[in-house]
């Protein structure tokens, strides 16, 4: 395995001792380096003896005093130095498997890989993983990761990942709780399917292993338009979401007099569909599973809250902002907010349906640029654009269907401003791009 240094950190222990961009890693204390894991576990030594080869070749021996656990300060490559395991079930809510055909080639990848998890964040089913691996993960302590459950039921998680190996998750969550592994889980919701009792459950069998399993988020199945030859799936609808809050919310309030915590929470999507208000931000303490859409709207609404004494008043602006369907109606009171303070400031609020992928499809972070070209009158348009990063590809201005920022601008002839979907930074943007009055 070529282990190739793609960059090096300024003030780095690695610039220091002259490693460079281009530089492969051939072993650490004379153990070969077989990929992320390796790498991260060799590296926590004191004292290290790097094999380095040069880009001419040469081969060099460097001896490394350090701190322990202080990184060296070296980017690969390959983020996990090594090729990502894919993803084998073939499940039945699964979102890549209702893409339309044509798209880039990078999206129709399903990784399942738990370096990955611990690397990214990204959620794993555990289903690829030998016994050696989970011994692995608990060897070089791999933790937090984050495991997609779904359901403790053995047979139903097997129908429902079509995986006939996908049943002992729950031995496999026990095997690496007890090795010290810390677990966020995460459940995809089918109606009808793993909901109701299944749901409790599933719950229930996961609180036994807390503080180890740290938290659940229960998320929705999304349905695109393209699900020809799929399982046929149900969405949430007022009553059955109704339910599930109901039925959550009792365990919540069993597990905060016990634990201090609710453990379990759903995402925004439940109630918005049952037409309830979103919890306060104590009950999402630290925001740990954000990136579920768990709280998303409790924080944007408490950033814009906290933040609006910063606008100022002595400015002027004209600004359209675009989102989905789901949060159309929070971002609209944010907006009715800011001019509340400062009357200058001019946004209108675009909702996008989303065309692309099917109007059942209605979170802000799949909208894409043609969406947006359709359905936005450039005369009704504010001097800038503003629209959520979660829109683009992370660390690029691309939309999901490969239009780029640059093209939109282009297209509008205005200026795409991004901001961070929890909206900490909209009112600095608001200000940065408004005009003093004359």
């Amino acid at each position: 395995m070529e282990n190739v240094v793609a960059k090096v950190l300024p003030n780095s222990i690695a610039e220091e001792v002259g490693i460079e961009a281009g530089d492969k890693l051939i072993s650490i204390n004379e153990q070969e380096v077989k990929d992320i894991l390796d790498y991260k576990f060799l590296i926590s030594d004191e004292v290290i003896i790097l094999e380095i080869e040069k880009n001419n070749e040469e081969i060099w021996e460097i001896e490394i005093e350090k701190e322990y656990d202080e990184d060296l300060g070296v980017e690969f490559k390959k983020s996990i130095m090594d090729e990502a395991k894919s993803c084998h079930n073939k499940c039945i809510f699964c979102f890549i498997d209702q893409l339309p055909k044509g798209m880039r080639e990078s999206l129709y990848f399903k990784d399942d890989d738990s370096r990955l998890s611990f690397l990214q964040g990204n959620f794993v089913t555990l289903t690829n993983l030998k016994d050696e691996d989970l011994e692995r993960i608990i060897k070089y302590k791999i933790s937090p990761i984050n495991v997609s459950v779904h359901t403790t039921n053995p047979e139903l998680r097997k129908k429902m990942l079509n995986n006939r190996f996908a049943g002992n998750v729950y031995e496999r969550l026990k095997k690496l709780t007890h090795g010290g592994i810390t677990i966020n889980c995460q459940i995809v919701l089918c109606p009808e399917i793993n909901d109701g009792e299944e749901l409790i459950k599933t719950v229930e069998d996961l609180y036994k292993l807390y503080p180890l399993v740290k938290n659940i988020a229960v998320v929705p199945v999304g349905i695109t338009k393209y699900r020809e030859g799929l399982c046929n799936l149900k969405l949430f609808n007022k009553e059955s979401a109704l339910k599930q809050l109901y039925n959550i919310s009792k365990l919540q309030n069993k597990y905060i007099s016990e634990i201090g915590t609710p453990f379990v929470r759903l995402s925004d999507e439940f109630y918005l569909i049952a037409g309830k208000d979103i919890p306060g931000s104590e009950f999402y303490e630290e925001f740990d599973q954000i990136e579920d859409g768990v709280g998303m709207i409790r924080m944007f609404r408490d950033n814009i809250d906290r933040k609006l004494n910063n606008i100022n008043n002595n400015k002027k602006g004209s600004f359209s902002i675009i989102t989905g369907k789901s949060a159309f109606k929070e971002v609209s009171s944010a907006c009715n907010k800011v001019k509340s303070v400062n009357p200058n400031i001019n946004i209108n609020v675009f909702k996008i349906l989303n065309k692309f992928f099917g109007e059942d499809i209605t979170v802000a972070g799949l909208i894409t640029g043609e969406d947006i070209k359709n359905q936005v009158d450039k005369n009704m348009l504010g001097d800038y654009i503003i629209i959520s990063k979660n829109m683009l590809r992370t660390g690029e201005n691309i939309f999901l269907d490969d239009i780029t920022i640059q093209q939109l601008e282009e297209y509008f002839n205005k200026k795409i401003l991004t901001c961070e979907y929890s909206g900490e930074d909209l009112i600095e943007i608001i200000n940065s791009y408004s005009e003093e009055e004359k």
